[in-house]
């Protein structure tokens, strides 16, 4: 029997994820809070869903990917919720960036309705996620994984099965830790490298060779080799406002499963201050 899925939230990594279930030929159902991605899923093959409770009702396996906790919580309780619809067997799979804790408690809710639950973060950002090449970390029962690999497979390069639920939340903060203080990392050398009058060609030669630059951080300094008028333009600065609060945000995550499990984290708490400085924001109240 062909899987049924269903898939809420189509912003900037859901919508792409949300179009390869469609173009792989799964029957997928699709809900947002905003009407104009929902009528591009439906125009690709997509059924359209009026709540997420109605969408839960038609799915086997159910991708969340919303901003945070509170919109997490929003999805799945109530009248209108996940779980008001979802039908025993079912598979919820959170794909947001969220605390440990809340997994888990949205995992005990779900539980006494028969329903599955698996964290299954992704990280690659939302290039990959339309070229497939995601990697999903996904914590759960290895049978709600396994029900839900070849959804994931739609859009994935590699999925790692992190472990208990839970850990595919935890491995994805400790990832967007180690990703954020490299992004600082290399914004910080090159404004050395610039004030020092050095090469910034020769200081990726040598960076590169050492394995201290990587290709994603090369990546993210060309947020910093824009032509002066193309950075400071009102749509680039869009951009770069939505890459500095989404690092705000998942920052303020990690600290808070930090705290939760009792460890000081003081180079990510200044780092987080500092996201705005090093996307290059023309923000004065946040740099």
């Amino acid at each position: 029997m062909s899987i049924r899925v269903g898939f809420v939230g189509l912003g900037n990594i859901g919508r792409p994820m949300a179009r390869r279930l469609v173009a792989s030929g799964l029957a997928t159902a699709v809900h947002d809070v905003s009407e104009e991605p929902v009528a591009e899923l439906v125009r690709e093959g997509a059924a359209a869903a009026g709540s997420p409770r109605q969408l839960a009702a038609a799915a086997d396996v159910i991708g969340v990917c919303v901003r945070d906790d509170a919109d997490v919580r929003a999805v799945a309780y109530g009248e209108e919720g996940l779980l008001a619809g979802a039908a025993r067997g079912a598979v919820i799979a959170l794909h947001s960036t969220i605390l440990p804790s809340t997994v888990r408690e949205v995992a005990a809710a779900a539980a006494a309705r028969g329903v599955g639950v698996v964290d299954a973060c992704i990280t690659g950002g939302a290039a990959n996620a339309a070229a497939g090449k995601l990697t999903y970390i996904v914590g759960g029962d290895p049978e709600h994984v396994e029900r839900c690999r070849p959804v994931f497979e739609t859009s994935a390069a590699k999925i790692v099965h992190t472990g208990p639920l839970g850990t595919g939340a935890a491995t994805k903060l400790c990832n967007n830790l180690m990703t954020y203080l490299a992004w600082l990392s290399a914004y910080e050398s090159l404004h050395l490298a610039r004030a020092a009058g050095l090469s910034e060609k020769t200081l990726e030669e040598v960076t590169t060779a050492n394995g201290n630059l990587t290709e994603p951080m090369r990546a993210f300094l060309g947020v910093h080799k824009a032509p002066e008028e193309t950075r400071r333009s009102s749509g680039f600065q869009a951009m770069l406002r939505g890459f500095t609060t989404l690092a705000e945000k998942d920052l303020a995550v990690t600290l808070a499963f930090a705290r939760e499990v009792g460890v000081a984290l003081p180079g990510t708490a200044l780092a987080s201050q500092l996201m705005a400085r090093v996307y290059g924001l023309d923000d004065p109240g946040r740099r």
